[in-house]
This record gives C-alpha cells, structure tokens and sequence, in this order.
C-alpha cells in the first residue's frame, strides 16, 4: 500500500468507504486515515460529511462502513469554494 496505489485507486472509482479501502489494501482503518489525510491536505481527496441513510436509522452499521472518501479533481475543489 502507497500514496500512489491509494491515488490511482480513488482515481478510478470517485468514492469510496473507508471500509472498502482496508479491505483492498488490507489495513487497519487508522492507518488508512493517515494515509487519505495527506491527499486531504493537497485538495485531492474530501471526506463526505454527509451519511449515508443507513448509518443514520439504526446506528448498528461500523464507522468503517459510512465512513465515505471521494476524489476531487482540483478544478471541481476551486469551484466549490
């Protein structure tokens, strides 16, 4: 597992779970967040704050599951702003 591998993985699928993300890369669910932070900091990466309705009902599904990445190309992040 790399920066580079987490980049080019987030590239191509746009959005995904923090759970997903240690599953493919076989990791623990901090060390994932570390890694994610730095592509964070550079406006590549943002974490959805928002969700998903199933994490919201019951409260039964794991962080790790409603936890959402998505990748942001860095002239969507200027004009969001």
């Amino acid at each position: 597992m790399s920066l580079i591998a987490i980049k080019q993985h987030m590239m191509q699928v746009k959005m995904a779970t923090l759970g997903s993300l240690c599953t493919l890369f076989n990791a623990e669910p901090d060390t994932l967040r570390c890694l994610l932070q730095h592509w964070m900091r550079k406006g590549k990466i943002r974490q959805c704050l928002k969700k998903p309705a199933c994490g919201s009902r019951c409260f039964k599904c794991a962080d790790t599951l409603t936890e959402m990445y998505e990748w942001v190309d860095g002239a969507a992040a200027v004009a969001i702003f």
